[in-house]
């Protein structure tokens, strides 16, 4: 028997809570009656701002690769390695065992063009046991079950279904997959990442996720900040032990290591702790990547300075949005430029929710700038509700056992393995309305597709939970200045209805959507969904 986890915690239930966007999630058991700080490394210890911020290597293909079904063409080829590495996150640390992409962390950057395709070879050379702790009974595993499995997802990407990274297309240490990348999209920011099932928040935490950028003409002739002045940013929290491996925190109890929620006390930016970065008086680029397991990140830079919000998730905005802050969700991304003319000589940092996390030191010299902030991007034209061919009611929802010692986390009360329920029309145009029945914001991602957000609502949770009737308690609420733009992570907030327009565009097939709260979609808040070929005229 289950039950609603948001009425189990009205009964009371002690230490069933889990953590919201600003408190660390628990566990229970031995371990869970100490705090995770308790048992990891304080990062306050650390000297500060002694490591220079590295900027990742970029990906360069190994050979051009000949492509039989269309003509003899010929495209860029890669080959990564999947690997176990050791990584320097600090000077005064041991090198940290960590999970990679040809060794490094973040892995190589991809820098690719709009309708030039690429295939990667992703080859797996890791070690045959995991060295965190696997829950053989979450979705997708058994006991006994293969611990090691990969598979990559290029997120964002609007991908065959063959190439997506399907979580059960997954295969072990000593076997490779090769994936065909057409990049038919628009210049944007993407990222890959590990998406095994039963897995991939381990292998995410140990380190496997890089970016992916996507160039075209109409970018290109913005005249943006680029070579020097355009860095990517890969933000995430973990816990560190005291000999500064990565430590994931456990439930406590015995074969049931999961945790629903995780927040780190440290923060790393490209793979290291408190870097700083040297910068002329001029304008940079910045490509940010949430890549925290569950950690909303809420960046401002040192006295609330100023800067522009140029991109989200799928490209470019119709124009920069001046801001002093931005709140990103796990896996969001957002595109910015900072102008340091005005700061020369100066030394303030990044901060996460009040604390530094980098520091930025300001010179006093530069060469000519001579990038651009134009005034309008890119048209982002609305797509007019009319247009949506089919409106579909999907409940986000949790429930906890009244033992208290599991949970389950569902997308319209349905588990992974039903049939999929959302089948798409390839084509098509369809609403989405997300209803969050739990008390957690949750960063909703479908692959292939692009989205805009249309609202968000209140509602009266209860009525819905017993009656399915939607009654607002509130009015309705537009998508925030940088939200206006194509997105494919959206935040979806509790006790609300997040709608969100979707066009089914790229190619047919099984495709996923799950929440990007790693954990969560591991128990089980991830479900397929099916792109149908279009009906024929």
């Amino acid at each position: 028997m289950t039950i609603s986890r948001r009425h189990f915690l009205r009964m009371g239930a002690a230490g069933a809570a889990t953590a919201g966007i600003g408190m660390p999630a628990l566990g229970w058991g031995d371990e869970g009656r100490k705090s995770p700080q308790a048992l990891s490394m304080d990062p306050r210890t650390l000297a500060r701002y002694v490591d220079a911020l590295p900027v990742p290597p970029k990906a360069a293909p190994t050979r051009q690769w000949p492509l039989p079904d269309e003509h003899g063409q010929r495209i860029p080829h890669y080959r990564v390695s999947m690997n176990e590495a050791e990584v320097q996150v600090h000077r005064d640390m041991k090198p940290t065992r960590m999970w990679t992409y040809d060794g490094s962390h973040p892995g190589p950057t991809f820098d690719t063009v709009s309708g030039q395709a690429i295939s990667v070879e992703w080859v797996n050379n890791l070690p045959s046991e995991h060295f965190l702790p696997v829950d053989y009974t979450v979705c997708g595993m058994k006991p006994g079950a293969q611990s090691v499995r990969n598979i990559v997802h290029v997120h964002g990407g609007r991908t065959p279904a063959a190439s997506d990274g399907y979580p059960e297309d997954w295969y072990p240490p000593g076997e490779s997959k090769t994936a065909h990348y057409p990049n038919g999209q628009e210049a944007t920011t993407l990222w890959y990442h590990d998406h095994a099932m039963g897995v991939s928040r381990l292998n995410h935490y140990a380190g496997m996720m890089g970016a992916f950028l996507i160039r075209d003409e109409v970018e290109a002739a913005l005249g943006l900040p680029n070579g020097d002045q355009e860095i990517p940013l890969i933000i995430c929290d973990r816990y560190f032990s005291p000999e500064g491996q990565l430590y994931y925190p456990t439930s406590g109890i015995p074969g049931h290591p999961w945790i629903s929620e995780f927040r780190g006390n440290a923060i790393m930016i490209n793979g290291k702790l408190y870097p700083y970065l040297e910068v002329e008086p001029r304008k940079y680029r910045f490509r940010v990547v949430n890549g925290s397991n569950q950690r909303f990140l809420r960046l401002a830079l040192g006295g609330k300075r100023p800067f522009h919000q140029i991109g989200s998730d799928q490209g470019l905005l119709s124009a920069p949005v001046p801001m002093t802050e931005i709140l990103l969700a796990p896996a969001e991304r957002a595109d910015l430029v900072v102008d340091f003319a005005d700061w020369s000589h100066q030394t303030f940092t990044l901060t996460n929710d009040g604390h530094a996390v980098m520091q930025l030191r300001v010179g006093g010299k530069t060469h000519r700038d001579r990038s651009q902030m134009p005034s309008t991007l890119r048209p982002v034209p609305r797509i007019p509700e009319a247009q949506a061919v089919r409106t579909r009611h999907l409940t986000l929802n949790d429930y906890m056992r009244p033992t208290g010692d599991s949970m389950l986390m569902l997308l319209n009360g349905t588990r992974w393995y039903a049939e999929p329920t959302e089948d798409p029309e390839l084509g098509s145009v369809e609403i989405w309305n997300l209803i969050n029945l739990t008390e957690d914001t949750h960063p909703i991602h479908l692959h292939l597709v692009r989205f805009q957000i249309l609202d968000r609502r209140p509602i009266d949770m209860y009525l819905y939970e017993n009656h399915k009737k939607l009654r607002y308690v509130g009015p309705s609420q537009g998508p925030a200045a940088n939200e206006v733009g194509w997105k494919d992570v959206v935040q979806a907030h509790p006790g609300s209805v997040t709608r969100i327009i979707v066009p089914f565009d790229g190619y047919p097939g099984r495709y996923v959507w799950h929440c990007h709260i790693w954990e969560h979609a591991a128990n089980e808040m991830m479900r397929p969904y099916i792109v149908r070929p279009p009906a024929a005229t």
